[in-house]
């Protein structure tokens, strides 16, 4: 998998490097994540129907909006997207995705995903039920598998080793994913990592039976992407003003070979340690690369096509995660994006939320 991963990047830059291809040209898309189109719920997860109007219409000037399918397909077997192509996504199958954003969806013949936890439809107040999940089927959207529960997946039970862990976890997707077949007669094998936590034995337990993973990190996706864990713009709260969205909106793939360590689940005593990523610069000034941890820019030692930064983790629990952006030298006004998460429970083992 990584040879071939450098083999595409290579190739890419081979027809950069002749000219056969501005980022304009290259396979590339944008995920965007809701949760929430309401005035009545948490703010940091929501948008009220007026933004998402507002979302709406810029993306309907601006975008071609395609299903998830489509993209995903398109990108796994390195066929052409329109530019500036967008997906949108949503987590949980909260009742307010029916009542406030399907309508203005179809309003603006919109496709779009829901991922879902099948056991909690029409079983818990603020889901939707089936009938209403079937009409959305039937009027444009999609939907996917978010596991049984909306539960923190790294969590251990009492006296379980990592293998029994894994096994447990993987069988919980694998049920979800029969129940959304069973009651939509389709079945996607997308799965929505609750609270976006993984690691990489989950990531690759998946992959390894044909599941496409979705994050809830930063960064545009394309076909040289981790299809373990694709990353997610959240249009939410803080991040749906439309002057921030929008650069999002057009960002573009950072073309990263290679990134040291993977594994990004974290203990309360993981030291400070060097992250690295080895980067094509067909596109891109090495130089002109800024990483953030905690919206705060953290130096970089360049060596090639190498750049490293010190990472030094919270001593609490919770989620971090560092940001890299760079200028695309063709594409005037566009950005390279790449996010790497890393995730920390309790000392206990628990997770927040």
């Amino acid at each position: 998998m990584y040879q071939l991963y450098c083999r595409l990047a290579v190739f890419v830059s081979v027809l950069f490097a002749q000219g056969q291809l501005g980022a304009k040209e290259i396979d590339n898309a944008v995920i965007l994540l809701y949760h929430h189109v309401s005035t009545q719920t948490p703010a940091v997860t929501s948008v009220t129907p007026e933004v998402f109007r507002q979302h709406l219409a810029y993306l309907s000037k601006h975008h071609t909006v395609l299903p998830l399918t489509k993209v995903i397909e398109s990108l796994k077997q390195k066929q052409a997207l329109p530019d500036k192509t967008v997906v949108i996504t949503f987590d949980d199958g909260y009742d307010n995705i029916f009542q406030n954003a399907h309508p203005l969806l179809r309003e603006y013949n919109f496709p779009y995903t829901v991922f879902i936890n099948p056991p909690l439809i029409g079983n818990v107040g603020y889901q939707m039920d089936w009938s209403q999940v079937k009409q959305m089927a039937n009027e444009g959207a999609s939907f996917a598998n978010h596991g049984n529960q909306h539960d923190h997946m790294l969590t251990r039970q009492a006296n379980e080793n990592q293998q029994q862990w894994l096994d447990r976890v993987v069988a919980d997707v694998e049920q979800a994913e029969a129940s959304l077949s069973e009651h939509l007669g389709y079945s996607l094998k997308y799965f929505a990592y609750p609270y976006g936590e993984y690691n990489l034995p989950l990531k690759q337990a998946l992959l390894a039976r044909g599941y496409t993973g979705f994050a809830q990190i930063s960064g545009a996706v394309a076909s040289y992407s981790d299809f373990g864990a694709l990353p997610r713009y959240p249009a939410a709260g803080f991040y749906s003003k439309i002057d921030s969205l929008r650069v999002k909106l057009n960002s573009l793939t950072m073309p990263v070979l290679s990134v040291s360590p993977q594994e990004p689940e974290l203990t309360l005593t993981t030291p400070a340690f060097t992250f690295t990523l080895n980067v094509q610069q067909d596109d891109i000034h090495l130089s002109q690369v800024n990483c953030f941890v905690s919206d705060q820019l953290v130096p970089l030692q360049l060596a090639g096509q190498r750049l490293s930064l010190t990472f030094v983790p919270q001593q609490v629990a919770g989620r971090q995660r560092i940001n890299c952006t760079a200028p695309s030298i063709q594409e005037k006004g566009r950005y390279y994006w790449f996010s790497q998460p890393w995730f920390t429970p309790q000392a206990d083992g628990q997770w927040r939320d």
